[in-house]
């Protein structure tokens, strides 16, 4: 590692992984960073206020890590659309349109992309509440429930083990498509830069490369901790409310209106343990921990380069004139090497 270590008082960062790019949240702000088909690296710093500092009362505990998962989900699902539609929409050959898209710009224009995003987010959070919701409440009434133990008792334990393992089995799934296996590469990047940034040394891609790509705040290390609250929580409601695990249909709203209050005190404890790390925290992180091993691959220089283009001027907020096209970063990367608000986390 570099000589070049300097003392780095704590300062809160975190990043989320775009296609061909990162976004980085620091003190100077937010800002998105992008390789563009000519292989310069376009960076931007992106308007960002939260309602947290507006309006106090909801910067308190419980309270904050909702607004923070909420205000994450909206701006990184906005800059991942935009940096989707930056890097493989300009420059590129036009293949020809299909009906559905000249439908769509017909009727809707300029707002094409906006549109798409919308419903493609409908989407997503309808698949988001069958599988993670829906699926594992429905295979316990099944399966569990008929032919393993008769009392719904244990229903939030058994259901907690099957979102686990419905959630470890769509994340290797999709890590095996080559788009998504890319932006995992930039999610590698991402954690590594945010540790060498914490870890005090000069933001080079030398630097870089040499950290770990785990980190304790990433949003896998949040949903892994989620569950496991989802588990104590829902235990406790089964046990003090007996019936209520009974009627399925009751059962996903309590559950509905319980995620709150699991993700408020998920979002605590992610801060705390990229905090203060130790060994109950540890412990409680290994499995988010684990699972990076799928959600992250190790980037090549060039994606790091990009990392640090975002950190940069999320440190300074300032954003530096626009690279020279890189030759070698139009080269193909090979499939896969060897080898902090928001959830104010480092996903």
């Amino acid at each position: 590692m570099s000589k070049d270590k300097k003392s780095c008082p704590y300062v809160a960062v975190g990043g989320q992984a775009l296609m061909e790019g990162i976004m980085m949240r620091g003190p100077g702000g937010t800002a998105m960073s992008c390789r563009m088909p000519d292989g310069s690296i376009d960076t931007e710093m992106k308007e960002f206020k939260s309602l947290r500092k507006k309006y106090k009362f909801l910067n308190i505990p419980i309270v904050r890590g909702v607004i923070a998962f909420i205000e994450s989900m909206v701006m990184g699902y906005k800059l991942l659309m935009e940096s989707a539609e930056k890097t493989t929409l300009d420059g590129a050959e036009d293949p020809g349109e299909s009906k559905l898209d000249k439908w769509l710009s017909e009727h809707f224009g300029p707002k094409m992309m906006a549109v798409i995003g919308t419903i493609a987010s409908v989407l997503g959070f309808g698949l988001a509440f069958v599988l993670f919701i829906w699926l594992p409440s429905f295979l316990f009434d099944k399966v569990v429930y008929n032919h393993i133990v008769h009392t719904t008792t244990l229903r939030p334990l058994f259901e907690g083990i099957l979102r686990v393992i419905i959630f470890v089995v769509y994340m290797f799934i999709t890590s095996k498509m080559k788009e998504i296996h890319r932006v995992y590469m930039y999610h590698g990047a991402e954690h590594k830069t945010i540790f060498c940034f914490e870890h005090g040394y000069e933001l080079t891609p030398e630097n870089v490369m040499k950290e770990k790509r785990f980190h304790p705040r990433c949003g896998t290390s949040f949903i892994f901790v989620t569950i496991i609250l989802s588990i104590l929580i829902s235990s406790i409601v089964a046990i003090v409310w007996k019936d209520i695990t009974k009627i399925r249909p009751v059962w996903i709203l309590v559950k509905l209106l319980l995620l709150p209050v699991i993700m408020g005190f998920g979002f605590e404890f992610i801060q705390l343990a990229g905090k203060y790390p130790n060994k109950f925290t540890m412990a409680l992180s290994a499995p988010g921990l684990a699972m990076q091993r799928i959600t992250t691959a190790e980037p090549d220089e060039a994606i790091c380069e990009v990392a640090i283009a975002a950190m940069n001027a999320a440190l300074t907020g300032e954003v530096p004139a626009k690279e020279e096209p890189a030759e070698e970063a139009t080269e193909e990367t090979p499939e896969e090497p060897s080898e902090a608000e928001a959830t104010d986390d480092a996903q």
